[in-house]
């Protein structure tokens, strides 16, 4: 089973830019440390419209409509049509890295073909290997951004569904502003008014950038080499990995909160929290490692809401960061679910204002 190629084109906004459009948007301490990392991943598998529902499907149409109304999305997120430039100085050593909106050619879109169902996809106990293939730019790190779109979206076909796919740049957006993009890009196809069609949430592109620095942020080096390693996040080597999603009901998931929060006599432990403390006790006891040694936990969050003033939900980037519960092997199996529950929790809590702007502050 393999994926074919059947064309590729590249989209570009609807409508020119205005000037403010086309300035340069620089990169910020939130995402320069992602120049490293591949690109972020996600689609939607939708299933073909039967034939007694839909007897005039054409996939020639749909394609077109998903290119019209990607360009009148693109409209509105400019950004994603970019390019990154870069504006080096020997000495001192700089390296500012931007996102150019003028000199690119567009989103990249495939289309493409696959032996496949959606059910293979969908009952496999294992993700299949060729839904890797269902993604373009694979192995492709941020910092490609130079040469490579930020955006590429692969419309693969299926026997019977229709898989959509798209790879963007983890430097010019988190999930949060990739699914707003999908979200809109969704409103435009479905209104068939690629013109007049007022989007609910229009995005926020200024940067945001801690009080009293400079909104230039400049890298102490002079080439790529001095800082980029493909080794660590190019091509990867024949190692066979297996992935699976795990599905809890909403019945269980309603059970592990009320769990924890009895346990720990709260109510403060969230659904996620509880779910996460379950998955890392059961990796903990199956890895089966020395009671002494460190078991840590990590969660990705968003920092819109952390800092004060908090930035608006509409903020498209990637004001991402982590944070860790941590503890010994030994003492996570000799507590409970709500024990781990609360020790997450803390980290979450945590994360505050002051603990975002610590951080950056080291960037």
């Amino acid at each position: 089973m393999s994926v074919k190629r059947v064309s590729e084109c590249f989209v570009k906004p609807q409508h020119d830019h205005s000037q403010d459009a086309k300035q340069p948007i620089y990169l910020t301490p939130f995402d320069l440390p992602f120049l490293n990392l591949n690109y972020s991943q996600k689609g939607l598998l939708f299933a073909k419209p039967p034939p007694s529902e839909n007897q005039h499907f054409s996939i020639t149409t749909f394609l077109n409509d998903l290119k019209h109304s990607l360009s009148a999305t693109l409209t509105h997120f400019y950004p994603l049509a970019a390019r990154l430039a870069t504006r080096k100085q020997q000495n001192p050593p700089s390296y500012v890295i931007y996102i150019d909106p003028e000199n690119s050619p567009g989103v990249k879109f495939v289309h493409a073909t696959v032996e496949v169902s959606v059910s293979d996809v969908l009952t496999s106990t294992y993700v299949p290997s060729v839904v890797h293939s269902f993604f373009d730019l694979n192995d492709v790190i941020c910092h490609d951004g130079h040469t490579m779109p930020l955006l590429s979206v692969q419309v693969t076909e299926l026997i019977d569904g229709i898989f959509i796919g798209g790879s963007v740049n983890h430097m010019l957006a988190d999930g949060t502003s990739f699914w707003h993009f999908m979200s809109v890009w969704s409103e435009i196809f479905r209104s068939k008014d690629e013109n007049g069609y007022i989007i609910s949430r229009p995005p926020i592109f200024k940067r945001w950038v801690l009080e009293g620095y400079d909104h230039v942020t400049s890298l102490p080096f002079t080439h790529p080499d001095q800082f980029i390693d493909k080794t660590e996040n190019g091509p990867k080597k024949q190692v066979v990995i297996k992935e699976k999603f795990l599905h809890f009901s909403s019945a269980a998931v309603s059970k592990l909160k009320a769990k924890a929060n009895a346990e720990c006599n709260t109510q403060k432990i969230s659904s996620l929290q509880a779910v996460t403390a379950l998955l890392w006790r059961c990796v903990t006891r199956a890895r089966h490692q020395p009671g002494k040694s460190e078991t840590v936990c990590k969660l990705i969050t968003s920092n819109r809401g952390r800092v004060n003033p908090p930035m608006s939900n509409d903020y498209f980037g990637n004001p991402i960061g982590s944070v860790s519960a941590t503890t010994t092997v030994e003492e996570l199996m000799a507590h409970g679910l709500g024990w781990a529950a609360l020790r997450i929790h803390e980290a979450v809590r945590n994360h505050d204002d002051a603990a975002v702007k610590s951080l950056l502050n080291l960037v």
